[in-house]
């Protein structure tokens, strides 16, 4: 039998997507930018020491064992909050530095990806798909 790849239950993907959502649209309602602490320093958290503490906290209402939901590839989930991260540093330092529209231009575009991916396409995994079949065509090239 062929090991699976490691993954992380549905769930708690779409939870980690859902805050994002929610941090930005609460960062625009109110104007309170550290909001965007949430996500970020949760998914930075997950990056570099494979503890992302939403997904901590999702995974205690889990009603199933976690390997029964539907599996997201823990590799795309990486690049995915790579993305996601970067965004939301870039909008961050955007609110402290009172550039007002890059930040707005930031926060858009990770809390439009997220919910997107929330309905169920996933630009990331689009950008990585493409990339990784031009770096594959590249390498065959040289």
């Amino acid at each position: 039998m062929a090991q699976q790849p490691p993954s992380i239950p549905r769930p708690l993907v779409r939870t980690n997507q859902w805050i994002i959502v929610l941090s930005v649209t609460a960062t625009w309602l109110t104007g309170q930018f550290w909001i965007l602490l949430i996500p970020l320093l949760s998914g930075l958290s997950g990056l570099f020491f494979q503890f992302n503490p939403v997904m901590k906290l999702a995974k205690l209402f889990l009603r199933k064992p976690a390997s029964s939901y539907i599996p997201e590839d823990r590799d795309q989930q990486k690049f995915n909050q790579t993305i996601a991260v970067s965004c939301l540093s870039l909008a961050f330092i955007s609110y402290l530095l009172n550039w007002h529209v890059a930040a707005i231009i930031f926060t858009a575009i990770v809390g439009l990806a997220a919910f997107i991916a929330i309905l169920g396409f996933c630009i990331g995994c689009f950008i990585h798909f493409h990339l990784s079949q031009y770096l594959q065509r590249r390498r065959s090239h040289v």
